[in-house]
């Protein structure tokens, strides 16, 4: 290469660093350019697409990151991260950006954990569901942002306080042994709910999500279901009641790898709070009604998690890029752990995917479903487990199986139709018949059985 060739490559390619680099605030038009940057440099591996918009009209984007963009590929688990759900807590809208860049720029770079994640996974980032919400605030900035300025839509509304409240529901079902997963909305939902709100839970209802965190700000802690004591019911409002789920062992390892591989979230003592390896039950901390977090938990397959990452709601940019090193692997080492437990397909005898067959694990009362073609996952620790899938008008399947401490364990099922047997037609007449013969049991059918977050 010539010498003089040489400065102006070097040039370029600092110019290029920096570019990929830069640590700024975002408005709604620059996070939707960011965006489509990031599909353009990564045109085979992402996807762009709306769920709906806001209040004021703006789009709530999703960049999508799969070696098969817009396709469902079976037994390849689907994982969301949500950000800026309150338009003020910013930290979580830029880290999600910047985690869009670095995916993108190492796969291009062929980072072989990188390259395995995208190929595994489908993955799935909005960087602001209340991009209202955050306009508001921006207009204020950081340096005189008020500690609610901005948090809520348009419409004044807190969308963490907006979903459907299902845990009244389940508290009261467990008392009579009523169901323990994809309770039913009430009727009238959908006039109880924001834009924002409506949006998001279409979305969560047409994608099979298996793993989620929704980024938040104003403490550094990673925050788990239930959200919503118990208590609540017959308590005031700050009453604090560890309200446990059946995965409360689960959720506390996926808390954990978060604050473990934050930079000093698990060091317990942040923004004058103190906890214990730098995770918490959401209604031990305070409960919370209606939120995002419980509603995945209760109404789809997916398990959620809350992540508040900053005690500064809106961070001044000079602070984004130690946030970014802070959080940068702990962002990756979550979506690592959707790859868990097991997962297979459910299918009838002449291997067609069975939707909607219900997977249950004796010992843990909440059960998830199979997908639309059939593919299933379920979150489990290691250990032995019994497990049982069972489909209307299908005789259930018992297997028991080993989870290791890595990758998921595969458990197929195939069921067999149900055959209901007829009794016998009466003898012609004159002809004498024992009764008891008539009495052919039938096949029962299987049936489906502080802060502010």
């Amino acid at each position: 290469m010539a010498r003089w060739l040489r400065p102006l490559v070097g040039a370029l390619l600092l110019l290029e660093v920096a570019a990929a680099l830069s640590f700024l605030h975002h408005r709604y038009e620059e996070m939707v350019q960011a965006l489509f940057r990031v599909q353009s440099q990564c045109p085979y591996v992402t996807r762009i697409y709306s769920i709906g918009r806001s209040v004021e009209g703006r789009h709530l984007y999703v960049l999508e990151l799969s070696d098969s963009p817009g396709i469902h590929e079976p037994l390849e688990p689907e994982f969301k991260y949500v950000g800026n759900m309150h338009g003020n807590e910013v930290l979580g809208r830029e880290l999600l950006l910047q985690l869009s860049e670095f995916l993108c720029e190492e796969y291009r770079r062929g980072n072989e954990r990188i390259t395995r994640l995208i190929h595994d996974t489908r993955i799935h980032i909005m960087p602001s569901m209340n991009p209202d919400g955050y306009e508001v605030a921006a207009k204020q900035g950081p340096d005189s942002n008020g500690y609610l300025t901005g948090r809520n839509n348009a419409n004044g509304v807190d969308l963490n306080r907006n979903f459907p409240d299902l845990n009244t529901f389940m508290y009261y079902s467990g008392e009579i042994s009523g169901p323990n997963h994809h309770i039913p909305l009430p009727d009238n939902w959908k006039s109880q709910v924001e834009p924002e709100t409506l949006a998001v839970i279409q979305w969560i209802s047409s994608y099979n999500f298996v793993l989620s965190a929704n980024l938040h700000g104003g403490a550094v802690v990673a925050n788990y279901p239930y959200d919503k004591s118990q208590d609540q019911r017959f308590r005031s409002h700050r009453r604090t009641v560890n309200t446990p789920t059946p995965d409360d062992k689960l959720f506390q390892k996926l808390a954990k790898t978060y604050s473990y591989a934050h930079g000093w979230m698990h060091r317990g003592w942040n923004c004058g709070d103190y906890f214990a390896d730098g995770i918490t039950n959401g209604a031990s901390w305070y409960s919370l009604s209606k939120g995002m977090q419980d509603f995945n938990y209760l109404y789809t397959n997916c398990f959620e998690i809350t992540l508040e990452l900053s005690c500064n709601k809106f961070p001044p940019e000079e602070d984004l890029e130690r946030q970014w090193m802070a959080n940068r692997e702990a962002l990756v080492a979550f979506i690592e752990e959707v790859h868990q437990g097991i997962k297979g397909m459910v299918s009838d005898e002449n291997n067609n995917g069975i939707a909607g067959a219900v997977i249950s694990v004796q010992g843990i009362s909440h059960d998830i479903t199979s997908g639309d073609m059939g593919d299933y996952f379920r979150l489990l620790l290691p250990g032995t487990y019994t497990v049982t899938a069972s489909a209307e008008g299908y005789q259930p399947q018992t297997v028991t199986t080993t989870v290791g401490p890595a990758a998921p364990s595969l458990v197929h099922f195939q069921l067999k139709q149900d055959v209901v047997r007829k009794p016998p037609e009466r003898k012609a007449s004159g002809t004498r018949t024992n009764n008891k013969a008539l009495q052919k049991k039938v096949v029962p059918r299987a049936t489906r059985r502080g802060t502010q977050r």
